[in-house]
């Protein structure tokens, strides 16, 4: 008789990115016949996938680890805090292993070693897309890793290396199983998803009975065939993000893009070295929406960045109201330990870094209204992600989950998760959509 399947206990913190991480680990640990549980007690070990980009991440990063240790005592810690050990075994001397960042055969070969596996082939069989974290009907492809931008106010490239991009084939191999696997909707994410590709000189790959290169307009394209919604992520705005607009236009992949703007101001976004050739981003937006009067742009900001000036808080806002953006979130600035921006200028005060947030929101609440309002009378299509009895919750085309808003859906008929829906919209409050299943 065999051996009982060691369990294993799993936490996944920080981005999508991690995410992804977090289940090719997965997928491994079940392919080698690991079992997987909820509870840190009577887990033969836990592995902690931690988050080290901000101090708030990596507090809590620090807390899962602890809380790990409490519970259970055998501990493997993986992910970007991982890349900075010491901060680690100073407060956790006595964890199994740390690795960094993708770093998955070391990961695997600590599991092996603290509790090895007990593998039966006849149980242990794996979906060929692999084991996923999210609901079944959306997925997030990886197309990269790292990063060659050199924001002053982030480390990712030291945490995560320079970029890495995949061989376009083997992206489109992946996306063409999620989407026979009932996946209707792939998320696209890297750490820069516009340079795809020029780590290897946009070189072509084979994929069914062509080549295809490995550049942002071409896999764009090419994911627009495969039935599903496609949504981009983190996508800079460098020139050639142009050229995608019209794929949008044509219905092949979603009018959405999650633009990390960070700011407006020329002299913020010079002291942040941010890429992306941003001054003439109004003309830009402009443009794409005269191409895609659809398109729904989201975006993040930071305020009370070092050295940012009552002038420069302005600018922003006036461009926020002129760019009229669909989605948009604020942090205030957080020193990162490591990161060139702490040593710009001396820091914002807290309490006016505060002052400017709230000021930023109001100011991006009444935009986002106004939007959401234009939307009322309108027969839009949404991807169902929590069925209820009357009303279910869902998304737009224009919202991303867990960061965008919602749509509740009220249906005579019953709807299941993954259902592609046309809802006629009734009525529209602060961040959220109402209406009827037609």
């Amino acid at each position: 008789m065999n051996a009982p399947a060691p369990k294993i206990s799993f936490v996944s913190l920080g981005c999508p990115k991690a995410l992804v991480d977090s289940e090719r680990i997965i997928t491994q640990l079940r392919a080698q016949g690991y079992e997987l549980t909820k509870t840190h007690d009577g887990a033969d070990l836990v592995i902690v996938n931690t988050c080290g980009f901000l101090d708030s991440a990596k507090a809590e990063s620090l807390g899962a680890i602890g809380e790990a240790m409490a519970e259970n005592g055998k501990v493997i810690v993986t992910g970007c805090m991982g890349a900075e050990p010491e901060q680690i075994r100073e407060r956790f001397p006595g964890v199994l292993a740390i690795t960094g960042p993708q770093q998955y055969e070391s990961v695997l070969a600590a599991v092996n070693e603290a509790a090895p596996p007990s593998h039966d082939p006849f149980i242990d069989l794996v979906p060929e897309q692999g084991v996923k974290l999210t609901p079944r009907h959306y997925a997030y492809l990886k197309i990269s890793e790292g990063c060659n931008n050199r924001c002053t106010f982030c480390i990712i490239p030291k945490l995560r290396g320079d970029l890495v991009s995949r061989p376009a084939g083997d992206v489109l191999r992946e996306a063409e199983r999620l989407v026979k696997a009932g996946v209707k909707e792939i998320l696209v994410i890297s750490q820069d998803t516009s340079a795809y590709g020029v780590d290897v000189k946009y070189a072509a790959s084979a994929w069914k009975d062509r080549e295809v290169r490995t550049r942002f307009l071409d896999l764009s394209r090419e994911l627009g065939e495969l039935g599903a919604w496609v949504r981009l992520h983190y996508v800079y705005p460098y020139p050639h993000v142009d050229e995608v607009i019209p794929l949008m236009a044509e219905g092949k992949i979603l009018p959405y893009l999650d633009i990390p703007f960070q700011h407006a101001s020329p002299s913020v976004l010079k002291a942040m070295r941010r890429p992306g050739n941003q001054e003439k981003t109004l003309d830009r937006i402009r443009k794409w929406r005269e191409i895609c009067p659809d398109l729904a742009i989201r975006s993040t900001f930071i305020v009370g960045f070092p050295g940012e000036t009552e002038q420069d808080f302005q600018y922003l806002l006036d461009w926020l109201a002129e760019a009229k953006l669909d989605r948009v979130g604020c942090f205030r600035f957080e020193p990162v330990a490591g990161a060139p921006a702490n040593e710009i200028a001396d820091p914002i005060p807290q309490e006016v870094k505060d002052e400017r947030w709230h000021r930023f929101m109001k100011a991006q609440q009444a935009v986002s209204a106004r939007i959401l309002g234009s939307k009322v009378g309108r027969r839009v299509q949404a991807i169902v992600d929590a069925p209820g009895p009357t009303v279910s919750k869902g998304r737009t085309k224009w919202d991303a989950p867990e960061i965008d808003g919602s749509v509740y859906i009220a249906s005579r008929r019953p709807l299941r998760a993954g259902d592609i829906v046309t809802v006629k919209i009734e009525r529209a409050d602060a961040y959220d959509l109402h209406g009827i299943a037609v």
